[in-house]
């Protein structure tokens, strides 16, 4: 059966039902229904938690992603239902799907096979509405700027310094660069414009990062927006922005809890982009659910190298949280390719290309552990494995200290993932918590930016032309010196080249770009071809989405 059909199978639980599995009464002080298997939990209910306890947080990454797929969100959504199935009480915390990918190229992100979270089509088209709040926000804002410079721009704009683009959640080329306010004086004044994915906009960046309505509202406040001639900043507070953006963030920013398809909670909210910003759910969401679980099981975006190392030095520096254990998803297939194996060819078995590919999973455990963290290894099964690539994958793991588990929550759901749950809770029980920073936030902003470019790309330098490094000075110079740092590359090779696959060492990592999100408070870094809108491919997800004639939705996943 396809996920799509899984998933309509599914025997989903009142939501009250599952919020009492982690002790959140059926009050409406507690969580607010939206509909019968979906609920948002109410924050006035989350600030009551703040005196319990911590649970243990488990990082869920993995090796650089390929065409053939590792299954991230898959292997969470399994490892949570493994957890609660030897008897731990767990709740997975994710990000919201985006359009975008769901009709593109992508697909959905809710799981699959029997280790998914339901209801599957509403997580992955419109859920709570929680990305149509964002992109009404952001392009608010928009439009509160081309207002004031058309009604005198008394703060001096310089309409070719606007740096604030609006978004859609859509993939979507076409709009990357457009022109605006043509048509005469009574439309204002013609200047370049663009559209950027949702997901990639600093509102949602600020969302998943904000600890509360109050911190909200300010860093929308702090974000820049445009500067003048003379390039003095311009805030969206000097719009009095602020207020009315938050206003249309405030049911949003409560998280949303749905279900496993063996009915264990989960936790659905943000999803900020995982290259443009740092690709996590909602701070708001990882904190409540460590206040009522025991284990917390959350994923990073993409592999290792980008989603592990931004979740640490950007997440859990700004949120005073710190993971008890990492585990890092590998496929056989993956690694073939990693290898040298084409697409096409990864249904045989060979041995020796998963050799010469284990140098890519080698080198994101040794990466891992310079952040003091314990790592063990997820394999998610396919039925083209073979039990000689299982063996060496095993192996190899043995002589790298760590331990692996071979897993079929594809196909078993959370039984398939128990040997992986007791892996995990042996490690956060057994070892010390010595989680530490890749970087302190008194290193030079340049200084960051070659410390991951250096120590997790493995690169031999890192380029910046004189404008570059100057806009970095005066980012410092301007007090923001102290920020984390968010490398943009593409997330198919530890180097800028996506052909270059395996553990590349030695490349040059070229800075294109540098951004200042002062309202999320990081500088994004950008390096190669990366896009801010995604295109569509030449046959899009949408092609084969479509309704039955019993009215059910046929073709996503």
């Amino acid at each position: 059966m396809s996920d799509i059909e899984i998933a309509r199978k599914a025997k989903m639980k009142p939501i009250k039902e599952i919020l009492e599995k982690i002790s959140v009464p059926d009050t409406p002080e507690a969580f607010s229904p939206m509909g019968r298997h979906i609920a948002k939990i109410n924050l006035e209910y989350i600030n009551t938690l703040k005196n319990n306890k911590d649970g243990k947080l488990i990082l869920v990454t993995a090796v650089t992603p390929t065409p053939a797929g590792e299954g991230k969100t898959t292997t969470s959504v399994g490892l949570n239902d493994g957890l609660n199935k030897i008897g731990k009480k767990s709740i997975v915390c994710l990000r919201e799907p985006s359009l975008g990918p769901s009709f593109g190229m992508k697909g959905g992100a809710a799981g699959g096979g029997y280790a998914q979270v339901v209801p599957m089509e509403q997580i992955n088209l419109h859920f709570t509405g929680d990305f149509h709040a964002i992109t009404s926000a952001h392009n608010l804002l928009s439009a509160l700027i081309d207002n004031h410079i058309y009604w005198g721009n008394k703060l001096n704009i310089d309409v070719r310094r606007v740096v604030w683009k609006r978004v859609i959640d859509m993939n979507d080329r076409s709009l990357r660069s457009i022109v605006i306010d043509l048509g005469g004086v009574a439309n204002g004044y013609p200047r370049q414009d663009g559209f950027d994915i949702t997901v990639a906009s600093e509102i949602m960046a600020i969302f998943c990062l904000a600890k509360n309505l109050n911190d909200l509202e300010e860093r929308i406040g702090n974000i820049t927006i445009a500067y003048t001639r003379d390039k003095k900043a311009i805030y969206a507070k000097d719009l009095n922005a602020q207020g009315p953006m938050t206003v249309l963030l405030k049911d949003a920013i409560r998280p949303n809890v749905t279900q496993t398809l063996e009915n264990n909670p989960a936790i659905i909210h943000g999803g900020p982009f995982a290259n443009i910003a740092h690709g996590c759910n909602s701070v708001i969401a990882t904190k409540a659910s460590l206040k009522l679980a025991d284990y917390v099981v959350t994923e990073a975006g993409f592999g290792a190298d980008l989603g592990a190392e931004k979740f640490l030095n950007i997440k859990c520096r700004k949120s005073d949280i710190k993971p008890d254990c990492v585990v890092l998803v590998a496929t056989i297939r993956a690694l073939k390719m990693h290898g040298n194996v084409s697409k096409e060819d990864l249904i045989n078995e060979n041995v020796t290309a998963l050799k010469n590919g284990l140098v890519n999973l080698e080198r994101h455990i040794n990466n891992l552990h310079k952040f003091g963290l314990p790592v063990t290894v997820a394999i998610n099964h396919f039925v083209s494995d073979s039990k000689s690539e299982i063996d060496a994958v095993l192996e190899f793991c043995k002589t790298q200290g760590v331990k692996a588990s071979m897993c079929t929550h594809w196909s078993d759901g959370g039984a398939g993932t128990t040997e992986l749950a007791q892996n995990v809770v042996e490690i956060c029980e057994e070892k010390q918590n010595t989680f530490k920073f890749l970087y302190e936030d008194d290193l030079p902003l340049f200084k960051k930016i070659e410390k991951i470019g250096l120590e997790i790309y493995h690169a031999s330098e890192v380029v910046a032309d004189t404008k570059i490094r100057e806009q970095l000075k005066d980012f410092e110079t301007k007090g923001f010196g102290s920020l984390p740092v968010c490398i943009a590359k593409t997330q198919y090779s530890f180097s800028t080249d996506p052909s270059l696959k395996g553990a590349p060492s030695g490349h040059v990592i070229p800075i294109r770009e540098v951004r200042l999100s002062s309202g999320a408070k990081f500088i994004v870094v950008i390096c190669g071809e990366i896009m801010t809108m995604p295109g569509l491919p030449s046959v899009p997800a949408a092609d084969s989405i479509r309704l039955n004639s019993q009215g059910e939705i046929e073709g996503l996943f």
